[in-house]
């Protein structure tokens, strides 16, 4: 018995459940023990992760995210390779919960795990981080068998934002057999800076799955790329509202003064949603064309769709005044 937990009654009678015979008494003793304020009780949970029952190791696996120390990523790492499924994934993630910088590193000899549950979760404790090491095995992992893990990948090198993934990225972008693998990576080629990408761009807004079509409008509209505006007005009329929202934003960003039919149109949808954001994107084009339309939905039965027709109105107005400035200066 040491002396901090001589002076906690409460942390002494945990800690002899913690010897109890019965495993299931250890494991509720690791969940009162990780209520308990203050890292002095830290030493019982990482001791627990050799404790001979799998589901204790488990509970202290997942007790350790709220520690962010040496010992406990040190502790965590080691039982990635504990025999049982369930602690190895607990500590996966539990490194996903910590988000510490200090784990990169340590999490990188990792990431070839022969579970496809840790190494997707590694991969996702790397997104955030950003660390300049993990684009090697990101790269490697866009290969992988398990789509989960491409998925993750992706996620991490678009965080990277590394011009050379880009090849790679495009490709998966259309070709990958899964759709939440293109999705992911039709999002991670926004931080393109030329029109390298365009032709995928293009492709994904005419894929299979509506997801990764939404994913290609939304990137189009990030990158203003003018030469996707075609597909952009035709994905005005998608068969789902979600990808039609995603294309009148990427309009409105263009500012495509040829857009401003097909989103009038978009006012008298059914969903609230695509009328706020087809009234935006009008906003932002900036033609009084639009004002006539606009001003039929300033009385919208949403107040959010009201907000967005009257803000469209006032930025209309102010740029044909700012327009009228500019002549009579010109003049001058």
């Amino acid at each position: 018995m040491d002396a901090i937990s001589a002076d906690n009654p409460e942390l002494l009678a945990i800690q002899g459940r913690l010897q109890a015979s019965d495993s299931e008494v250890r494991r509720v003793a690791l969940l009162d023990l990780a209520d308990l304020e203050g890292e002095d009780h830290l030493p019982l949970i990482i001791a627990s992760l050799k404790d001979p029952a799998a589901a204790v190791r488990a509970e202290a696996a997942r007790a350790l995210e709220a520690f962010e120390s040496d010992a406990s990523i040190d502790g965590l790492i080691a039982l990635l390779d504990d025999s049982d499924p369930a602690a190895r994934e607990a500590a996966a993630q539990s490194l996903y919960e910590l988000k510490q910088r200090e784990s990169a590193r340590r999490i990188l000899p990792h990431l070839t795990h022969p579970s496809a549950f840790v190494r997707t979760t590694l991969f996702r404790a790397l997104r955030e981080l950003r660390v300049a090491e993990s684009f090697a095995p990101a790269l490697a992992a866009l290969a992988d068998a398990d789509a989960a893990v491409r998925r993750e990948a992706v996620t991490v090198l678009g965080y990277l934002k590394q011009p050379q993934a880009l090849p790679a990225l495009t490709s998966l972008a259309v070709a990958d057999p899964e759709p939440e693998v293109r999705r992911a990576a039709m999002g991670a080629v926004g931080f393109a800076s030329d029109e390298s990408i365009l032709s995928a761009l293009l492709d994904g807004l005419t894929d299979p799955a509506w997801q990764v079509r939404e994913e290609a409008a939304t990137t189009a509209g990030k990158l203003r790329l003018e030469n996707a505006q075609d597909q952009l007005i035709a994905a005005l009329q998608d068969t789902y509202w979600q990808v039609r929202l995603r294309a009148a934003r990427a309009l409105g960003c263009l500012r495509l003064s040829r857009a401003v039919p097909p989103l009038i149109d978009a006012l008298s949808h059914s969903m609230s949603n695509l009328r706020k954001e087809a009234a935006l994107a009008l906003g932002e084009i900036g033609v009084p064309e639009a004002l006539p339309a606009l001003e039929q939905i300033r009385d919208d039965r949403d107040p959010e769709v009201r907000k967005s027709a009257r803000l469209a109105i006032a930025q209309i107005h102010a740029a044909g005044q700012s327009v009228q400035i500019l002549r009579k200066e010109g003049r001058q």
